[in-house]
């Protein structure tokens, strides 16, 4: 039980005898206390007035007093400001602490609690590398994953591939105008990255089919469309030509925008794209046998990103496996009357009781749609796992539909229905703007790692440490710490924000940042090699007998609370909660490494005034390494021995 806990434990005890009143634990507020006060732990002693019938000060006092005589092995002393009761905890609880948990490899672990989540995470698409984007999803589902276990769940990390559809066909009909049987073997260039540079030719030239097409519409020549189609470009030249239109920015580019899909969808080439899709979706031997070769390409290209960023997965998932799934559950909704179809035959589902709209799940031609095949698979995962808990991470731009997904999923009294939970995340931008897939301008998460790697290496450099390397283990290292510094500032920010990833800032090596993390673990260890300590098995049996020192106890105290932040880490399903607590305990250790006082190091190890101290401070910062290794695990990092 954590110190928190047991403070709310007494002071339920105390409350009862006190006031005759039963309360949650739970309920009991506690903070830190404020630096400026004595003491370590605060309880705010408000709510308790109504049944103390007495003011704020005595209501702590009458409170502080009882848990001072009865449980004298917690609470060493007391004071009271207004509403709030500050304690002072025994040095005897900080010690035993230590002794019993300083050399705990798996520290803040729960035991396991029965209950089963899946993540999904990465999904990506097979027409392109994984880029900055998948980057922030993939650091954050993996950590996600690693914080759940960590609080006792049983985790399937899942990935569901979207390798089907009209984007897979425009990389696979620019390979074949285009390619002259090119492959990553003849060219060199990885899987991944080769299919994507056909899918941006794709768009190139879709856009130059389109521009005049477009231009035509905007001297209200309609020549290229009909049906439908006409009379909505009809509406939409007109509506261009009205002034409070042409005034308003915002509503002109987006009827630009329509205008500019409507063109593109009217070119040679798209065309020539969806004729393909149809062929895929026919089972044409020659296109199926492309797109199997290509998806290979790709594939083995991610595989490649994946273990370079120490990325994994249980259980993997293709759109071209599950897209048809769901249509059961479509013929379910309208046999219980939960759906209703339209004069075309198409089956949609009326959510306007609910605030929200009618939303699509079948087409016309019986074709499925996105929310189609995300019942399906829904379905589908619950029974391959039966998982309590269905976290998908995808973007915010996402929100709408997964909130759709659970409605439906819900009224079709699907049991998948309770454990959906959309993790939605910001957007990542460059200092230098958005990403545009179409005009080739992504960033590859391939091409980012080696940015940040090399300028790790740069960083590594200057700081003139490396005599003791080789060039393997420099090669190692530069690579531990470029990673370490990407991963730490993608995730450093709750995941609701969204946020600018600059390389160059997240790799200071005194910011809030991965590396100086990652340097003061590698100076403990430094530490103990230079205290001659291998091996502090044989510290098990020490028991510190003296008073503790004002940042000996600091870090104790901070170190004891990894097990609470690591459960407001999964509650608040924010792996940001584990980066700010490692950067906190990583600078709490440095101002313990570094006080001074007349010229002489306060908290020394190899140079202590006693041996006693030096036992007791060789526990504190092999147990602040093993937190600080743990923490930075969670978040998918690893922490080098030497920097």
């Amino acid at each position: 039980m954590s110190v928190v806990q047991t403070i709310r434990s007494a002071a339920a005890t105390a409350i009862k005898e006190l006031y005759k009143q039963d309360i949650p634990v739970d309920d009991i507020a506690i903070n830190v206390t404020k630096p400026e006060f004595e003491g370590e732990y605060t309880i705010v002693v408000f709510t308790f007035t109504k049944f103390s019938r007495q003011k704020p000060e005595e209501t702590g006092n009458t409170i502080g007093t009882y848990l001072a005589a009865h449980f004298p092995e917690l609470i060493a002393g007391f004071n009271v400001v207004k509403g709030f009761l500050n304690l002072s905890i025994n040095n005897e609880y900080w010690v035993q602490y230590l002794q019993t948990n300083f050399n705990n490899h798996n520290v803040g672990r729960k035991p396991a609690n029965g209950k089963k989540v899946m993540v999904e995470y990465s999904s990506p698409n097979t027409n392109k590398p994984l880029h900055l984007g998948h980057l922030r999803n993939n650091f954050l589902g993996y950590s996600i994953a690693e914080i759940l276990k960590a609080n006792g769940y049983e985790v399937v990390k899942a990935n569901l591939v979207n390798d089907r559809g009209i984007h897979i066909c425009k990389s696979m009909l620019a390979w074949q105008l285009f390619a002259h049987g090119d492959t990553p073997e003849s060219t060199g260039i990885k899987g991944d990255h080769l299919v994507g540079d056909y899918y941006v030719k794709f768009e190139t030239l879709l856009k130059e089919q389109a521009e005049p097409i477009i231009a035509r519409v905007l001297e209200n020549d309609f020549r290229d469309f009909s049906g439908a189609d006409l009379e909505r470009v009809e509406k939409l030249g007109a509506l261009l030509h009205k002034p409070e239109i042409h005034a308003d920015k915002e509503k002109s580019d987006k009827i630009h925008d329509e205008i500019k899909e409507l063109a593109r969808n009217k070119t040679e080439i798209m065309q020539q794209a969806k004729i393909m899709l149809q062929q895929w979706e026919a089972g044409n031997p020659e296109v199926r046998t492309l797109w199997s070769t290509m998806n290979g390409w790709v594939y083995q290209g991610f595989d490649v990103t994946y273990k370079r960023l120490g990325i994994d997965f249980d259980k993997i998932y293709y759109e071209s496996e599950t897209y048809l799934l769901g249509k059961d559950l479509v013929e379910d909704g309208l046999r219980k009357g939960v759906l209703f179809k339209k004069e075309d035959n198409s089956v949609w589902i009326d959510l306007t009781n609910d605030g929200l709209d009618q939303k699509l799940l079948l087409r016309g031609d019986g074709t499925s749609v996105y929310m189609t095949q995300d019942l399906g698979t829904a379905r589908l995962k619950y029974d391959d796992y039966q998982m309590d808990l269905s976290i998908y991470v995808v973007a915010d731009e996402q929100n709408y539909h997964f909130k759709v997904l659970k409605l439906i999923l819900e009224k079709l009294q699907e049991p998948a229905a309770d454990g959906v939970f959309h993790l939605s995340y910001g957007m990542v931008e460059l200092p230098h703007g958005r990403m545009k897939s179409r005009e080739g301008t992504v960033v590859d998460a391939d091409d980012m790692i080696t940015e940040m790697v090399n300028t790790s290496a740069q960083h590594t450099k200057e700081s003139g440490k490396l005599k003791d390397f080789s060039e393997d283990e420099l090669q190692r290292l530069y690579e531990v710490i470029g990673l370490g510094a990407m991963k730490f500032f993608l995730l450093r920010v709750d995941p609701k924000k969204r946020m600018i990833f600059n390389p160059e800032e997240s790799i200071d090596f005194h910011g809030f940042t991965g590396p100086f993390i990652q340097y003061s673990h590698a100076r403990i260890k430094s530490i103990l090699r230079e205290a001659g300590v291998t091996d502090t098995s044989h510290l098990d049996t020490y028991r510190h007998n003296d008073s503790l020192l004002p940042l000996e106890k600091s870090l104790i105290m901070l170190n004891e609370q990894f097990g609470e932040v690591l459960e407001d880490a999964q509650k608040e399903m924010s792996p940001s909660v584990i980066a700010n607590y490692a950067f906190k305990l990583a600078q709490e250790f440095n101002s313990f490494y570094a006080e001074k006082v007349d010229g002489k190091y306060t908290y020394s190890i190899v140079n202590a005034e006693s041996e006693e101290k030096k036992n007791l401070r060789l526990q504190i910062i092999t147990h602040t390494a093993h937190t600080i290794r743990r923490s930075m695990e969670l978040l998918g990092i690893e922490v080098p021995e030497r920097m």
